[in-house]
């Protein structure tokens, strides 16, 4: 720059020409002035690449760092967030803040839990322990057998004992609790024929009828310990679910009636049926709930299949049969009837 300023400056005249000379350094001025503002320029000019330079240097160095450096900082930094001790605080929150968003969700959810408990306790106060407070959509009872068998499918070799002792067994311990002499001693003997009513208040215990052991005869397992497997001639407990209040309309007991689902029917030439009217009688209804009917004991059904086709599996179906008894569910095959499969090999 200074090369350039001597190089451009006014050549030396005589002294004739003073005035000149004074009009050249004035020239000389201005354009150092104008060299000094291009000089200013430039440095702004220049200032911005230097910045550049130093972040570039700064990455440069951050780079070079240690991977474990970087991780500890990253651990002191989450550490410090979780408890500062210089300001004494603890995910951003003071004592103060802390205490006042616990005092806030506490408050919150004890409203809440007493307002639930208070519609819970007003629901309760209107609803009988005793007896269902809708029961228009109940009007078939559902339908159960023993022994049981996986899949309903009752498959066994008659020469082959292992293949049935579990039916045995299953039937054994379903029917410990209609032994004649516990019947005895818990229930009562009531007159056929006719609904057991029994008046008073709901919260009253109430009796319960007897269903011995010895009315299943063939099928009690008293006469025949093997209930007729081992003899190809199987013995199915048949029961309907319980249901508060039920009764058998018009005063006709419910019966049973079974046959081949699909196929040829001669696949059963015969079948007994115990009690011998193959219903359940009327005695044993209405049934008054668990709380206050506590011996009760539902009344069985048992189908003796004492000729049935060996070595093909039959399909079989049994209905119930009353009145306002549905049987005919297509979305349910335990409403009103069951449809299992016999399986009997020689």
């Amino acid at each position: 720059m200074r090369r350039q300023l001597r190089s451009r400056r006014a050549p030396a005249f005589p002294y004739g020409y003073r005035y000149r000379l004074d009009d050249q350094d004035e020239v000389n001025q201005n354009y150092l002035a104008d060299e000094e503002e291009e000089a200013e320029e430039a440095q702004v000019l220049v200032v911005p690449d230097l910045e550049e330079e130093e972040e570039k240097e700064e990455e440069e160095r951050s780079q070079g760092q240690p991977i474990g450096n970087a991780w500890w900082q990253k651990l002191q930094i989450m550490i410090e967030y979780l408890w500062d001790p210089e300001r004494r605080i603890s995910l951003a929150q003071t004592g103060q803040s802390w205490s006042l968003i616990l005092f806030i969700y506490f408050f919150f959810y004890a409203s809440l839990a007493a307002v639930i408990t208070l519609c819970m306790y007003m629901l309760f106060l209107t609803i009988s322990p005793y007896m269902p407070t809708f029961t228009e959509r109940v009007k078939t009872p559902g339908v159960m057998i023993r022994p049981f068998a996986h899949s309903l499918n009752f498959n066994f070799n008659v020469s082959e004992p292992d293949t049935w002792q579990h039916y045995v067994i299953s039937l054994n311990g379903f029917l410990q609790g209609y032994n004649d002499s516990l019947q005895e001693e818990m229930n009562v003997d009531c007159p056929p024929g006719q609904y057991f009513i029994q008046d008073g208040n709901e919260d009253e215990d109430k009796k319960a009828c007897q269903f011995k052991r010895s009315f299943l005869k063939n099928c009690s397992g008293l006469e025949d310990p093997t209930f007729g497997y081992a003899t190809g001639q199987p013995c199915i407990l048949l029961k309907m679910n319980r249901i508060v209040g039920f009764r058998p309309e018009l005063g006709d007991p419910v019966k049973v009636s079974c046959k081949v689902q699909r196929g040829d029917e001669d696949d059963i030439r015969s079948i007994n049926y115990y009690p011998e009217s193959a219903s359940f009688d009327l005695r044993y209804y209405p049934y008054y709930g668990k709380l206050t009917h506590v011996n009760y004991t539902s009344p069985l059904v048992a189908m003796h299949f004492t000729d049935v086709v060996k070595n093909q599996a039959v399909p079989v179906q049994c209905q119930l049969k009353g009145k306002g008894i549905i049987n005919d569910v297509i979305s349910d095959h335990f409403v009103g009837r069951v449809i299992f499969t016999l399986n009997i090999e020689t």
